[in-house]
């Protein structure tokens, strides 16, 4: 009785404050979901998962150890995906984020690589950035990952210490210097022996993505794996 209550209220507010899809921005998205129907089809999704060696795996080897790699989309400037990008991150669009999430979890559950994740850690915002902008959009999709996979997710087990400089337009060594020493692990015991999921909203270098996993492979007997939303493109 009452998630049917709930289902007459939600329809109720999306009559009254209807939210369009958060990738294209035209049409209305389907129920537990943030995007419409086109989007869920035509969006380019790479199947990274579906494969142990992959562009992102290539691009990430020998800079730190990990178990696998994978990103749902890739990143293509003008195009609905960095529109998705765009709205999760910059206008409160963390629903989308929370949904995509719980859905790419469900179908890397299974998958080798990532049966044996422990624990979902998000790549932070420092705090005054947070402070500004609200909420962490990584933190979302680690939210949905974790619920997708049945783990748990620990949204603090990094800190971002030193607030760094814009990384637009920075090379990849630039962008790693900007981040060497950013990001501190908080609660080392809850972290240490676990397979560590690590999780961003999108990768261009890695370079945030690598200082972040140097952090976390600093303690004993860890596994990481690493999942964005998107990739872009070399």
């Amino acid at each position: 009785m009452f998630a049917l209550a709930q289902h007459y209220v939600e329809d109720l507010l999306d009559l009254l404050y209807p939210q369009l899809c958060a990738a294209c921005g035209i049409h209305h998205p389907t129920r537990d979901s943030a995007l419409c129907v086109t989007c869920q089809f035509e969006l380019p999704r790479t199947d990274f998962h579906l494969f142990s060696e992959n562009p992102m795996t290539r691009r990430l080897t020998g800079r730190f150890a990990f178990e696998a790699a994978t990103a749902m989309f890739y990143f293509v400037k003008d195009t609905p995906v960095q529109y998705l990008l765009h709205r999760i991150k910059y206008q409160g669009r963390k629903e989308a984020a929370l949904h995509l999430g719980r859905h790419y979890g469900r179908e890397l559950k299974e998958l080798p690589g990532y049966t044996t994740i422990d624990l979902v850690i998000p790549v932070p915002l420092h705090p005054t950035r947070e402070h500004q902008r609200g909420y962490n959009q990584s933190a979302w999709l680690a939210r949905g990952l974790a619920e997708g996979l049945g783990v748990p997710v620990h949204e603090r087990g990094l800190s971002r210490v030193r607030k760094t400089e814009t990384q637009t337009h920075k090379s990849r060594q630039q962008r790693l210097d900007n981040t060497v020493g950013a990001f501190v692990v908080q609660e080392q015991r809850r972290i240490t022996g676990k397979h560590i999921l690590l999780v961003d909203d999108v990768m261009t270098t890695g370079a945030t993505l690598e200082a972040c996993a140097l952090s976390l492979l600093q303690l004993t007997d860890i596994k990481l794996s690493i999942v964005t939303l998107a990739i872009a493109q070399d």
